[in-house]
């Protein structure tokens, strides 16, 4: 399953539609979330069945204008919200356990469709919405090319409001597998705050800190943001814009990591890297915000998903003393944070800390797979990541002579 994301193009009165059909959304997933809470022992086909009840009920007209497998996807979202409360109580997760909550308003929002309310136009540059807000009619500006798919391979779609716009997002359903030639290289990677990544071979990737870098524009936006009325005109203009701003450091982040993680496995024919609990990582609030900047989870998240594309083996090692022992007698040496030089006491060993970490990740990664697959290094042992289940996508580049179009701001009113 792979996702084609496209900017949609239209009036002020047919994104009102969409708001409108992004609110109603919303509230059949709260719905059906207050269902289950009252009701015990309620399973999945239950919600599916208490949409149509919703629809029926007239004292909500509104929610029979939205499509019925709209509604359906909903409550889907509500029981995989609840599925997940239940697993992580099963597994018994340190903390809370994420309890389902209701969703409130928002600017970032999304509506799913599965094979009904939408129609593509004969060039498939052009898509209507068909469900009982009467959206109408929108260009799709992107490069994705949707002559490739059968329109039965197409198999959601998803309607997304963001703070520059509202995007649709497609879900094909298609095979994606690339040829990889054979380096002879395996490599071990040891991620950090100083450097983004330094492999086993002694190279390193500088942290670009995109947060860090845009933190005095994002304050002067917040301050102006402080400073409107709430609830006014100008302060929603003044939240876009913050929205927008934060939009832009996500997706140069999200640029960088998808770029670094291809190339990467591209150049390997094996990769280790440590399994880290980054969720209890940052619970140290000096380093919270370095951390998240770092975005270490979606880097492993897209090494994972271009290793199974490429067939590459991505293998995740335990991260207890790969920084203290030595890469090369094994003795172990113990360093503070602040250490930065590995100095064995034992051999007398000299070297980078993150390098000589890299290396041990690689060792481990090399035990772990011959264990695993009985010494055969061509079995591929990353486990299966569908990006596109996750919200992570592939978003298009502009079309060659077409104009982009101008961002609107979804906090203000719609122009008379």
């Amino acid at each position: 399953m792979i996702v084609f994301e496209t900017k949609l193009k239209g009036t002020d009165g047919q994104y009102k539609a969409l708001d409108e059909a992004l609110r109603t959304a919303r509230f059949v997933r709260n719905s059906c979330l207050r269902y289950w809470m009252d009701n015990k022992g309620l399973g999945r086909y239950d919600l599916n069945k208490y949409c149509k009840v919703l629809a029926d009920n007239i004292d909500f007209p509104w929610v029979e204008k939205l499509n019925s497998m709209a509604r359906q996807s909903m409550a889907e979202r509500a029981w995989s919200a609840i599925s997940r409360f239940f697993d992580n109580c099963k597994k018994k997760v340190a903390g809370k356990k994420g309890f389902p909550r209701f969703k409130k308003h928002q600017t970032h929002a999304s509506v799913e469709y599965k094979t009904s309310g939408w129609k593509l136009s004969k060039d498939r540059r052009e898509i209507t919405f068909s469900d009982g807000f009467d959206a109408g009619t929108f260009q799709m500006w992107g490069t994705r090319d949707l002559h490739f798919y059968q329109i039965e391979q197409i198999k959601r779609v998803r309607v997304v409001r963001r703070a520059d716009g509202y995007y649709t997002q497609f879900c094909v359903d298609v095979e994606r597998n690339e040829t990889h030639e054979l380096t002879g290289k395996n490599v071990g990677l040891d991620v950090g705050l100083n450097h983004f990544l330094t492999d086993s071979q002694g190279q390193q990737v500088e942290n670009p800190r995109f947060l860090r870098r845009d933190q005095k524009a994002l304050k002067k936006v917040q301050k102006r943001v402080s400073r409107k009325q709430k609830g006014s005109a100008n302060r929603a203009k003044a939240r876009n814009r913050l929205g927008r701003k934060h939009l832009k450091i996500q997706r140069r982040r999200k640029d960088f990591v998808v770029k670094t993680a291809r190339c990467v496995v591209q150049s390997s024919d094996l990769i280790a890297l440590e399994d880290l609990k980054v969720q209890n990582m940052i619970t140290n609030h000096h380093l919270a915000k370095s951390i998240t900047d770092a975005a270490w989870s979606q880097f492993r998240e897209w090494l994972e998903y271009f290793g199974k594309v490429f067939g590459v083996p991505v293998i995740a090692v335990a991260p207890h003393y790969t920084s203290q022992d030595c890469s090369k007698c094994g003795f172990k040496v113990t360093k503070t944070l602040s250490t930065r030089t590995h100095k064995c006491t034992s051999c007398g060993h000299v070297q980078d800390r993150d390098s000589n970490a890299a290396i041990n990740i690689l060792k481990k990664g090399l035990q772990q797979l011959s264990k695993n697959t009985g010494g055969h290094p061509g079995i591929s042992v990353s486990g299966e990541n569908d990006l596109c289940l996750e919200g992570e996508t592939q978003t298009s580049k502009p079309t060659r002579g077409k104009r982009k179009p101008k961002e609107r701001s979804l906090e203000s009113p719609p122009s008379a």
